[in-house]
């Protein structure tokens, strides 16, 4: 089973960037985290993060036939970006966005995704526990569409 775990902008900068909001761990440390616990799990993950819409729409259409499930954390794009909205739906592929702060409890812009609404589900504020938990999510989607098919 591959995933592909998607870091959407300013996500590179995690470990420099407002560390009250999103702890002092970097961005390799949640990729190592997310690498032990897919292979606890038996799932197969690839990393990608860029500050560029562009980019992170081709990588969601380049996952088509590649990927089972998406676990995304669109960053800011989360509140702006119906291309990344329209590139999740039409790939078909399940996903899971994930955020590491509680963005409820922030700026009232930051309650609104475009994203929610094509997604499996939303993981939010466990801090980088959070994209454990859609990686979770993301293996347990996989396996029921697989026994669905049985």
């Amino acid at each position: 089973m591959k995933i592909l775990v998607i870091h959407g902008p300013n996500l590179n900068l995690l470990g420099k960037r407002e560390p009250d909001i999103y702890g002092t761990f970097t961005l390799d440390d949640i990729n190592g985290r997310i690498t032990a616990l897919a292979r606890e799990l038996g799932a197969d993950v690839s990393f990608f993060q860029s500050n560029h819409e562009g980019e992170l729409v081709q990588k969601i259409q380049d996952a088509m036939g590649v990927y089972q499930a998406i676990v995304i954390n669109p960053g800011a794009y989360t509140h702006t970006s119906v291309a990344l909205r329209d590139a999740l739906s039409s790939t078909g592929i399940p996903a899971v966005e994930t955020h590491i702060s509680n963005v409820y409890k922030r700026e009232e812009f930051r309650r609104h995704s475009y994203i929610a609404g094509v997604a499996a589900g939303q993981i939010t504020g466990f801090g980088a526990d959070s994209y454990l938990l859609a990686l979770r999510a993301a293996v347990g989607i996989i396996k029921s569409g697989a026994e669905k098919k049985r």
